[in-house]
């Protein structure tokens, strides 16, 4: 019994990874996510990061990046297609917590390359994107 006990668990840690590497597989090699997680629409620190981001869509659409919102269960995208997954994988795949704030820059190799708990300024997403590897390479042939 124990066995079978331990083996439902196995699988069902296995089908949870799976489901988390998966959340963003559409973008790999593509698209760099900038996943803004947050409680509800009210929240100011969201209220910002959209201010933010508004301001800065040109230089956002150079750099290659969607912004993925995940808003209590709600997510939805700006700048790309929607991701291939809900908030509560997202939320697992990145270890945000309910009712947390927490800006996440996703890398086109599917890395994280940063996470903060405030609104990411429209200065240190740019330089962090253009200090990438594949970013500069991209500069170069353009």
């Amino acid at each position: 019994m124990l066995m079978v006990v331990r083996s439902v668990a196995a699988l069902a840690t296995l089908a949870v990874f799976a489901t988390t590497v998966q959340a963003m597989s559409n973008y790999r090699w593509k698209k760099r996510p900038l996943v803004v997680f947050a409680d509800s629409d009210g929240s100011p620190l969201l209220a910002e990061q959209r201010q933010i981001v508004a301001r800065n869509q040109s230089d956002l659409n150079k750099r290659d990046v969607v912004v993925v919102w995940v808003v209590g269960q709600t997510v939805s995208t700006e700048l790309g297609p929607p991701p291939n997954s809900n908030a509560t994988s997202l939320r697992a795949r990145y270890a945000v917590a309910d009712g947390e704030f927490r800006a996440v820059l996703v890398g086109k190799d599917g890395g994280e390359k940063l996470s903060l708990s405030k609104p990411l300024a429209a200065d240190k997403l740019i330089a962090t994107i253009d200090a990438m590897p594949m970013r500069r390479d991209e500069m170069r042939r353009r």
